[in-house]
């Protein structure tokens, strides 16, 4: 892929390196938490007459930390546009570790009442605060540091630490799975991968500990972009509020495509399907090590194809395969639904490798982290936490994957018309993104592209 033009291979190599694992890390505390709440929460926290009902609260309480995360966006966008994308980072794994392993000692609601619950409720607020802050600087560390050519593939790398935090999380819950009963693990075998969080965060801490900042941030801010004295989000309200709207809307498909694919489905396949959880968490654990790959395989399509292009026919062929595939799940195949699983998550990773770049190719870099962040976690609220929400609910009613799946077609095609409505982004001068970038059309975004 070539090595990028502003740093040493040897020292971009470790950039990434820590991007990858700090996302990584914290994708694990956080996919941690919903594959709790499908398994095991409904009966620790949320006791009900009806299962379904318990995993419908427990859900309730994942969607918690979707809700926080835009405004982890807007609070760690805002030091990471004042104070550094590289010391943001740090706060943002310390805060999420902390919270993971509090999780992990709360008593059950069985012996301290509804505390319970709402001490989980507290600490799923913290998660998702340090995770909406989390994203942005680490795809954008590695975005400012590279080269234009291949943006996309290297951006690309952050975000395979969510397959591989939730390949981390299933692989632990299904280990555990095999080795101690079912009733173990409701007791106690299910704290121990939380608990197991403050290793992982001491080894994330030491490798961002080495990395530099952002030689773009640190060119924005000797020219002092922001010397009126206006709050980073503020700026981004008040003059790219398209920009906003435009990453929100090309990310909720890209969302909704993987917590269909692994949430609402580990939900569905043990309460409705009655597929033992050790079947359903193989499958996604297999499908996440092919969605790790696809990300960096997005990546450099959307370098070689641009953004516009592939996101846009990745979004169809993902809402096909939605159609024609999830009602075959039903079932209750261990093969079928590992293939299922599998190119569902394979054709999520293309599509989110592919538009990893877009968020920060739209906002000029002294609000960019608030601006890509913003964006990109509004996303979550709608394609993130109401998916499995409504899926969940909907099962009351119709114990099908038709309402899913059409609710997942609704959103994948909000993904097309965005990326339609922006036009292409690569090759864009991260130094130099005007505030009318994306009211230029095609040919001149061409020509810009080709003189910067």
């Amino acid at each position: 892929m070539g090595n990028p033009d502003t740093v040493t291979g040897a020292r971009f190599a470790r950039i990434v390196a820590a991007s990858v694992a700090g996302t990584t890390i914290e994708f694990y505390d956080f996919f941690l938490y919903g594959l709790a709440a499908a398994l095991v929460f409904n009966k620790v926290f949320f006791p009900a007459d009806d299962p379904l009902t318990g995993v419908l609260l427990a859900m309730v309480t994942y969607a918690v930390g979707f809700l926080a995360r835009p405004l982890g966006g807007v609070l760690f966008g805002h030091l990471g546009d004042r104070v550094g994308r590289r010391r943001t980072l740090s706060i943002t794994l310390m805060l999420m570790g902390g919270a993971t392993v509090a999780i992990g000692l709360i008593p059950s609601y069985a012996s301290i009442g509804v505390a319970a619950p709402m001490l989980l409720v507290l600490l799923r607020l913290v998660q998702g605060l340090a995770l909406g802050g989390e994203w942005g600087g680490a795809v954008l560390l590695v975005a400012e540091h590279g080269s234009a050519a291949h943006r996309g593939f290297w951006s690309s790398w952050p975000q395979t630490g969510g397959p591989l935090g939730n390949l981390l999380a299933t692989g632990v819950l299904a280990v555990l799975g095999l080795g101690v009963s079912n009733t173990e693990f409701q007791d106690w075998g299910w704290r121990i991968p939380f608990l197991l969080s403050v290793v992982l965060v001491a080894v994330g801490i030491w490798l961002r500990h080495a990395v530099e900042e952002s030689p773009i941030f640190l060119e924005a801010k000797r020219r002092n972009a922001t010397r009126d004295g206006h709050a980073p989000v503020r700026i981004v309200m008040s003059r790219y509020r398209k920009q906003v709207l435009m990453a929100a809307l090309a990310d909720v498909g890209e969302k909704a495509t993987y917590y269909t694919f692994s949430i609402f489905l580990l939900a569905y396949l043990t309460q409705v399907v009655h597929v033992p959880k050790s079947t359903a968490l193989t499958a996604i654990t297999i499908a996440s090590v092919f969605q790790a790959i696809a990300i960096v395989l997005g990546g450099a399509v959307g370098d070689r194809y641009g953004r516009r292009v592939s996101s846009v026919l990745l979004a169809v062929l993902t809402g096909a395969w939605a159609v024609v595939a999830l009602p075959s799940v039903d079932t209750g195949n261990a093969v079928t639904i590992t293939v299922v699983v599998a190119i569902g998550l394979t054709l999520h990773g293309l599509l989110t490798g592919a538009q990893a770049p877009f968020f920060a190719e739209l906002f000029p870099s002294e609000v960019r982290y608030t601006g890509a962040s913003l964006g990109y976690q509004l996303a979550t609220i709608i394609g993130g936490s109401l998916t499995p929400i409504i899926g969940v609910a909907l099962l009351h009613r119709f114990p099908s994957t038709v309402p899913i799946t059409l609710l997942l077609c609704l959103m994948l095609a909000c993904t097309a018309g965005a990326f339609l409505w922006a036009g292409e982004t690569r090759g864009r001068d991260l130094r130099d993104v005007a505030a009318d970038t994306t009211d230029k059309s095609p040919t001149d975004q061409r020509r810009s592209a080709s003189t910067s």
